[in-house]
């Protein structure tokens, strides 16, 4: 791996750091390297601000001079609550900055890196692009689409199947992945599930890894017909984790410290609550947890771009309920699952993929 290569996959992983905690800002991640030596590094702090670059030039100092900046995504030009960080830049006397990805927001997208260069300092941009890119998905996608990215979770047996019996509440996986699926609640801004899970089994839908409960994520349900009860664990620690439930009626009873989110109905009503979720609240990245039924159909929508598999090595049988439900063959053809990744936890088995979406017929 040439320098350049090396030092932007350092900075990518300061920026993993900030994932769920910095929305609707990305993620970014910034080392500052003199004479091949670190001399500062940083990523973006929780809420947004101040910004990687800042951090990393602060940790710098003086040692700044003369140096190369390895930052995963341009560096901003416009004012807001703090400074330009392509200003930070210039007078910290930097010679070069080497950039992942331009930023997509209509402020920045190249006037950063036209900054830069104005200002006499060299610039190469596009290292590991797509490594930025896929880490930052999120963050451009609510700039391009306007909604965030859909990341879909659901754990089954062998079978396919979400529960041994209908009912039963018995883990289907171990406590292992478990925790791994903790962790990614951990990087997400906001989880969403139906109300027929919360009904179904009262989670408390949390991150509970020591040292990172402060991190769980927003929590968001889908109740168009008024299920949740006082008595569900989500509502009655709405005051501590913010909750929120997303409807296109009147809600029936109102919950203390419980938002709701009012959407149009129809057909439309899921494309409307992703953006919704995007315009509203600032999500970037969304983890959805269940159940089938609202996997099935936001996956019906194209809304699921990733798609993690947790299985154990268990039977269920015809009991079981079905994880995927109401989708035909037609639709199967043009939904393709590619594998990123396979991580295993003892007996279970963990499957990454991205989800693509073609016409029907195409070989694209």
């Amino acid at each position: 791996m040439v320098p350049d290569e090396r030092f932007m996959a350092m900075a990518l992983t300061l920026a993993r750091r900030g994932l769920g905690n910095v929305y609707p800002n990305p993620a970014v991640g910034c080392v500052v390297i003199r004479d091949g030596v670190v001399v500062g590094r940083g990523w973006t702090v929780a809420g947004g601000r101040p910004h990687a670059e800042i951090v990393a030039l602060q940790n710098a100092g003086n040692r700044a001079i003369g140096a190369t900046v390895y930052v995963t995504l341009e560096p901003c030009c416009h004012d807001g609550v703090t400074g330009p960080c392509t200003s930070a830049l210039i007078n910290a006397g930097v010679s070069r900055v080497v950039i992942g990805v331009q930023d997509p927001d209509y402020r920045v997208s190249g006037k950063g890196i036209s900054s830069l260069e104005a200002a006499g300092i060299e610039v190469k941009y596009g290292v590991l692009q797509q490594q930025a890119e896929a880490l930052n998905a999120g963050f451009f996608y609510s700039k391009v689409l306007h909604r965030p990215l859909i990341t879909a979770k659901l754990a089954t047996t062998l079978d396919g199947k979400i529960s041994f019996d209908e009912g039963c509440d018995r883990w289907i996986t171990n406590d292992l992945t478990r925790k791994w699926v903790h962790k990614q609640r951990a990087m997400y801004d906001a989880i969403l599930v139906g109300s027929n899970t919360v009904v179904a089994d009262d989670p408390m839908l949390d991150c509970r890894l020591p040292g990172l409960e402060k991190h769980s994520p927003i929590r968001v349900v889908v109740d168009r017909s008024g299920k949740l009860l006082a008595h569900h664990k989500i509502v009655c620690t709405a005051g501590t984790i913010p909750t929120y439930i997303v409807t296109d009626n009147d809600p029936q009873c109102v919950f203390e410290n419980v938002k709701y989110i009012k959407v149009d109905g129809g057909t439309e009503f899921l494309e409307n609550m992703v953006r919704a979720l995007t315009a509203q609240l600032g999500i970037t990245r969304l983890f959805v947890e269940g159940g089938g039924i609202l996997i099935t159909e936001l996956l019906k929508k194209k809304l699921i771009d990733r798609f993690i598999w947790t299985r154990a090595n268990k039977i269920s049988g015809s009991k079981g309920l079905n994880s995927i439900t109401d989708i035909d063959a037609q639709f199967g053809q043009c939904c393709k699952f590619v594998k990123t990744d396979t991580l295993s936890f003892f007996d279970d088995t963990v499957d990454l993929f991205d989800v693509k979406y073609t016409q029907l017929g195409s070989n694209l």
